[in-house]
């Protein structure tokens, strides 16, 4: 098949949602960077896992936006057709890998820890985290899917809008992202490899349409975002209620004399 405009257009908006997606992340670890620069790691008492940004809600909530108007849209149903023939398989040389890589991301968050890497998280608190983001995302998703009742491309069942593979697998890279990210973010985003590359199985195996991949890693993301943010206030005696607030030291020098000011946030 012959590529149009409008194909290529279609195929690069893929690539560019998902790169907003992981870039939205990147942005708010050179956030936690340049906080660090004003405390020490004693002082700095939290790095932002429990608190949540305007510009991690808009930007996924914008994509699942965008992603649901090629649901109700005749033409943008048929660029949606045209990727679709690009990407897929059509049926052939379908793979079950992406049924097990979905959870690999979470996987990984308990079995680092077997190598001597520490999670940010005790093993109580990941769990009861992970379990809200689970519960969160698969009641979002599976509510999403009866209302959509959008058909799959290789059948009749009306569950294709948004992908649940997907939204797991984001799920689970954004908790291992939330995890390690203090040791190294390049965990975090060999999470977000896995999470894209299941995506994008999806799509070749012909079960998913592109915009149930972006809308289902959007929901993904912002499942296990809203469990961080949710479990102290829910938790009260947690040691996570620490993070709620944060004390900066800025050492100062003038003229008239030398000092430390004290900042607290909460």
């Amino acid at each position: 098949m012959k590529f149009n405009f409008l194909t290529r257009r279609s195929i690069l908006s893929v690539y560019f949602s998902l790169g907003i997606i992981t870039q939205t992340q990147a942005q708010s670890q050179k956030l936690d960077v340049i906080d660090s620069l004003h405390c020490n790691y004693s002082s700095c008492i939290t790095n932002g896992t429990h608190d949540i940004s305007w510009k991690e809600i808009v930007i996924p909530t914008s994509l699942i936006g965008i992603s649901a108007l090629y649901v109700e849209s005749g033409w943008l149903k048929k660029q949606r057709e045209s990727v679709q023939d690009v990407l897929s398989a059509k049926g052939s040389n379908k793979t079950k890998v992406d049924d097990y890589i979905q959870y690999a991301p979470m996987v990984a968050a308990y079995g680092l820890e077997l190598f001597k890497i520490k999670p940010k998280h005790s093993f109580k608190e990941r769990t009861i985290t992970l379990a809200m983001s689970y519960a969160t995302m698969a009641i979002v998703v599976r509510t999403m899917k009866i209302a959509f009742n959008e058909k799959r491309p290789d059948s009749n069942a009306k569950n294709s809008f948004p992908s649940g593979h997907t939204a797991t697998a984001f799920m689970g890279a954004q908790f291992l992202y939330e995890e390690y990210k203090e040791i190294s973010p390049w965990i975090g985003y060999a999470g977000y490899a896995i999470a894209t590359t299941t995506g994008y199985l999806r799509i070749y195996n012909n079960r998913h349409y592109f915009n149930d991949v972006i809308a289902g890693a959007c929901l993904g993301i912002l499942s296990t975002k809203f469990a961080y943010w949710l479990y102290p206030k829910i938790f009260r005696k947690s040691k996570c209620n620490k993070n709620l607030y944060k004390v900066e030291t800025i050492p100062f020098y003038s003229e008239y004399g030398a000092g430390i000011s004290l900042a607290l946030q909460f």
